[in-house]
């Protein structure tokens, strides 16, 4: 490629590249101009809040506090039994096994 040849591609390279320069710079300044320009909406996400209805009082009384530290509890608590047919069945299984094809063949033996 002689020198002249070079030049040439130079300069084209060049224009080409300072074009897409600038046709980035017009469409940035479009934009800026397109958001300064629109309409101001404000959305609001949430609805305010809204303070709770205050708690009816209950007409029983709080349970009678014993020394030591223990807490009062109206009624005793319960412990967590499951029912007699449930302790029968057992656990079960959560998903049926595999489809026959849907298995891998046994690896062989080396």
């Amino acid at each position: 490629m002689s020198s002249d040849e070079a030049k040439r591609a130079y300069r084209q390279d060049m224009l080409l590249a300072s074009a897409l320069v600038v046709a980035g710079l017009a469409l940035a300044a479009l934009s800026l101009v397109q958001i300064a320009a629109g309409d101001r909406q404000l959305a609001q996400a949430t609805p305010p809040l809204q303070s709770s209805p205050a708690p009816s009082p209950s007409n029983t009384p709080p349970a009678e506090s014993k020394p030591g530290g223990e807490r009062p509890t109206t009624p005793a608590p319960e412990p967590a039994r499951p029912d007699p047919q449930a302790q029968k069945d057992g656990t079960r299984r959560t998903l049926p096994p595999a489809p026959a094809e849907k298995m891998a063949p046994p690896i062989p033996q080396k």
